[in-house]
């Protein structure tokens, strides 16, 4: 048997965060990570399966809807920036403090473009500028509506596009594009330097709570067939759309009542040269009715690897699928007595999702190159190639005598607070700082306290929401900037930065 204090199922990008936050704030600890699959992020965190977009909402419009009175509410926008804030600073002194390597491995700068046609919509989005642009958070939004502006900035977009339809974009300079792949390799290399291990090819197959309060994991090694027993005093569960039937596994009440929608996707990726270098921002539309979040069309610059991509997408699908390499018995396997009345309440409720996804499965090749149209006008299929996409799995939870769906993430923990597990999609990879801050708080209480000095050190603004300190931000903004090499000229707007984010703590 092996034993270890913390084990980690799943090394994509939520596990890597938890485990070098843990591994920074109690360096004592043993960590073990078990990964089904032979790499790191080779699922939802996977670049080339996920937006990539650092979700910020700064251009993600379905963050901002419209109201019955026709007004726009940003509460949400507010919400998902300051999280992203929060998982910036933790990059930027992570980068400081070597327990990150080269920033432009994982995150460049982008401008991030909300873009709408038609005049309806163009009112939309002035007032959605109009409700945004006063915020600290979104200082430096523009509201662009003139056809020659437009062309300069999206000369892709623009070529061929009759201007007669008005258009309208909110273009905010300040953007990321974040490959949560690298992120994620370059985290667990971290752990695996400092006394952890990453065990890939193991599948978590079993898990069951012990009288002493541990956990007994059940491990197979699927390249020898070799079954093992781990013993951990805390288990986090970070498998992606694999998390709910292993939280369902481990028998606690408070996974109880959840379930799982699948929704695949695929993306256009340009194989032209030429259309690569002549657009470079990430341009976010509106969603179909009745689409998923996931499922905002947008034609997206991205950086892996070092070299400029673009993609377009996505294209929904449907799989019973759990996970891109999952089962078809997946969505089966999950219904449980107590959440199959959840499960089966939703059809009704989402119609107009269902109907989005037989629309979409039912599209051939030349319906998809009708709908890149809407954003590059002279669109040719010969310059573009379908992949296929991460697989998402939307939350169901049990409310009143059904369900709901919800298209956000959901932190499911032990009322002991021996294990947790996060479930849902979007926004994701963006948020998973605070995301495991919020683990860290409900499964170590005893440490909690303890450990806010130095998560303060490694997150400036950590307890303030910079939205209401606009010093405080213009503070943190131009040292992570820096830091993270997204400019060459810092906005010192605020002066000097505070004493700890000059002499940030060691590892």
């Amino acid at each position: 048997m092996i034993t270890t204090d913390i084990a980690l199922v799943g090394a994509g990008i939520m596990s890597a965060t938890l485990a070098t936050l843990l591994h920074r704030l109690q360096p004592d600890w043993s960590i073990s990570i078990f990964e089904r699959l032979d790499a790191a992020a080779a699922e939802s965190s996977d670049p080339w399966n996920n937006a990539g977009t650092g979700h910020s909402a700064l251009c993600e419009l379905n963050y901002t809807p419209q109201t019955a009175d026709g007004d726009v509410d940003i509460t949400k926008a507010l919400t998902i920036n300051e999280q992203f804030q929060v998982s910036r600073q933790f990059w930027a002194n992570s980068v400081e403090t070597g327990v990150l390597g080269t920033p432009e491995e994982f995150i460049n700068p982008i401008p991030h473009v909300g873009f709408v046609h038609g005049e309806s919509n163009v009112d939309y989005l002035r007032k959605r500028y109009d409700n945004l642009a006063g915020e600290t958070l979104f200082k430096g939004m523009e509201y662009i509506t003139d056809p020659s502006e437009f062309a300069k900035r999206l000369p892709l977009m623009s070529a061929g596009r009759d201007f007669s339809d008005p258009v309208a974009l909110n273009w905010f300079t300040g953007g990321t594009d974040v490959d949560f792949g690298a992120l994620t390799q370059q985290m667990l290399g971290f752990v695996g330097r400092s006394g952890g291990t990453v065990n890939f090819g193991h599948a978590v197959t079993n898990l069951n709570k012990q009288s002493d309060g541990s956990w007994q994991i059940k491990v197979k090694n699927l390249r020898t067939k070799e079954k093992t027993t781990v013993k951990a005093s805390f288990v986090f569960v970070g498998a992606g759309g694999g998390a709910l039937q292993l939280l369902q596994k481990s028998g606690i009440e408070e996974a109880k009542g959840f379930g799982g929608f699948p929704v695949s996707g695929a993306f256009f990726r340009c194989t032209n040269k030429d259309l690569i270098a002549d657009h470079s921002a990430k341009v976010y539309g509106k969603a179909a009715v009745g689409a998923p979040p996931m499922s905002v069309p947008h034609l997206d610059t991205r950086v892996i690897n070092g070299t400029a991509g673009l993609l377009f997408g996505p294209y929904a699908g449907w799989s019973p699928k759990f996970l891109k390499e999952g089962k078809n018995t997946d969505l089966l396997a999950s219904i449980k007595p107590g959440n199959a009345i959840p499960m089966l309440s939703i059809a009704p409720k989402e119609f107009g999702l269902l109907k989005y996804l037989i629309s979409e499965l039912a599209a051939g090749p030349a319906d998809r190159v009708e709908t890149l149209s809407e954003f590059v006008p002279r669109a040719a299929a010969e310059d573009w190639e379908m992949i296929v996409a991460g697989q998402r799995v939307q939350v169901i939870r049990k409310k009143g005598r059904g369900g709901v769906l919800e298209f956000g993430t959901a932190v499911v923990a032990a009322e002991d607070g021996s294990i947790a597990g996060l479930l849902g999609a979007s926004p994701g990879a963006s948020t998973a700082v605070p995301a495991m801050l919020d683990v860290l708080q409900r499964c170590f209480p005893k440490h909690y306290q303890s450990w806010e000095p130095q998560l303060t050190e490694m997150i400036p603004s950590y307890g303030t929401k910079l939205n209401d300190n606009p010093g405080l931000f213009g503070q943190v903004w131009d040292w992570s900037s820096k830091v993270l090499k997204l400019t060459e000229n810092t906005d010192q707007r605020a002066g000097e930065a505070p004493a700890h984010l000059a002499a940030p703590a060691g590892v």
